[in-house]
């Protein structure tokens, strides 16, 4: 292997010749810090920030001034349901918010690419010729079985309705289409597989 000349193996990891990536997606140098600020934006995107405590505003009861102003030798009090006591409301708490922000199309284009490189640089990337089996989860066991693989991102060119539905139920396993495709998931399973046509998509991607 030579460049960025790879093998290309079919589901059985039998030999069928080998391709070259475009240097433009996988050749590029591999950013670090583009990586972890994508990861971080998507992070943050999936947070619910649904964290919420009740004001003095919205706190139900205390309504009844629980004595009267004078005379009784205690501190004043107007409800029972201030943040002083206990079973009031809570100052400046939580409340729901919204987390996510977007980095700009060229960081997040630049970041995957990066993402795609160090797998390739790492030696976890694997082109498969075609991915291609019945809908059953025992087919995709055995694919993995024989490239020798216990986590990784199948990342399809296309519909395929057949692997994403027997690849659901495996463990650090998951199926993307390529438009799906992420820097988080591509960092999560320790090895990334693709087809064939999957290179190709992934160039008409990141160009645009």
């Amino acid at each position: 292997m030579s460049g960025l000349k790879v093998p290309v193996v079919t589901q059985a990891k039998a030999s069928s010749g080998e391709i070259e990536l475009p240097e433009s997606v996988f050749g590029g140098p591999v950013r670090k810090h583009l990586i972890y600020e994508v990861v971080k934006m998507q992070t943050a995107n999936r947070r619910a920030g649904t964290s919420s405590v009740k004001t003095r505003g919205t706190v139900s009861g205390g309504g009844r001034k629980p004595w009267k102003q004078k005379g009784t030798g205690r501190a004043r009090a107007g409800s029972s349901r201030s943040p002083l006591w206990s079973g009031g409301a809570v100052v400046h708490g939580p409340h729901p918010r919204n987390y996510s922000y977007r980095m700009p199309l060229s960081a997040r284009r630049a970041a995957l690419c990066s993402a795609l490189a160090l797998k390739l640089k790492e030696g976890k990337l694997i082109v498969v010729d075609t991915l291609e089996i019945e809908p059953k989860t025992k087919l995709a066991a055995g694919i993995l079985s024989a490239l020798g693989v216990d986590s990784a991102l199948f990342v399809t060119d296309g519909e395929n309705g057949n692997l994403e539905r027997a690849t659901r139920n495996l463990r650090n396993v998951k199926t993307l289409r390529v438009e799906g495709a992420n820097v988080y998931d591509i960092l999560r399973y320790r090895h990334l597989i693709v087809t064939v046509g999957t290179v190709d998509a992934l160039q008409g991607r990141v160009s645009g």
